[in-house]
């Protein structure tokens, strides 16, 4: 079993200050459903970093076998909330990294992944893409993984992608979801919309 990484550590600001991990999928809380899929496909342990809204977010998760991590210097930037998670979980085996601004992901995109991994003995960052368009959450491991605790807390992930060429590998999968990343409510509102035309409602 490999462990799960959920990123919700922002302000979100330009959502008018409500957390991305209690927008309601479906009926239920994005961060509770992202950690649902993560236990469902087996991945374990699960970690969500949570930041400015610490105490939502964790009642949001209530009843997930989820490890609740507190980034005090959240502001930092993205890569710090990582970095915080992988102090927890370690780096020796590959980690499922799965940003809350991206809630609309399908079940299996997350097996898809995996089992890239399994086949692919070069690859250490694995990317799912949809329409030519790289997205998350992503799977890393080895150098990787290593690599990302080096990093200014602010640098993005893809900092690490001229040093690894040939070991980052894209995944195309049929899941639009990967690459409608929620940053205002009008995205949020477009994403959910057509999630629930694809008839997503797990």
């Amino acid at each position: 079993m490999f462990p799960a990484l959920l990123l919700s550590g922002g302000a979100s600001t330009r959502l008018g200050g409500e957390p991305k991990g209690c927008l309601d999928i479906g009926g239920e809380p994005a961060i509770h459903r992202m950690a649902r899929l993560c236990t469902d496909a087996g991945f374990s342990p699960i970690v969500a970093v949570v930041g400015l809204h610490a105490h939502r977010l964790t009642s949001a998760l209530a009843g997930m076998p989820v490890g609740v991590v507190v980034n005090e210097g959240w502001e930092a930037g993205r890569t710090g909330s990582i970095q915080r998670g992988l102090e927890l979980l370690g780096t020796e085996r590959p980690t499922l990294v799965w940003p809350v601004d991206f809630p609309f992901v399908e079940p299996t995109t997350l097996l898809t992944l995996l089992d890239e991994s399994e086949h692919d003995a070069l690859g250490v960052f694995f990317i799912p893409t949809h329409g030519g368009r790289g997205g998350h959450p992503v799977l890393m491991r080895g150098v990787a993984l290593t690599d990302t605790l080096e990093l200014r807390p602010d640098a993005p992930l893809r900092s690490l992608f001229p040093e690894l060429g040939p070991q980052v590998a894209r995944v195309a999968v049929d899941d639009p979801g990967v690459v409608e990343k929620v940053d205002t409510m009008d995205d949020y509102l477009r994403g959910h919309l057509a999630w629930l035309e694809r008839g997503m409602r797990f």
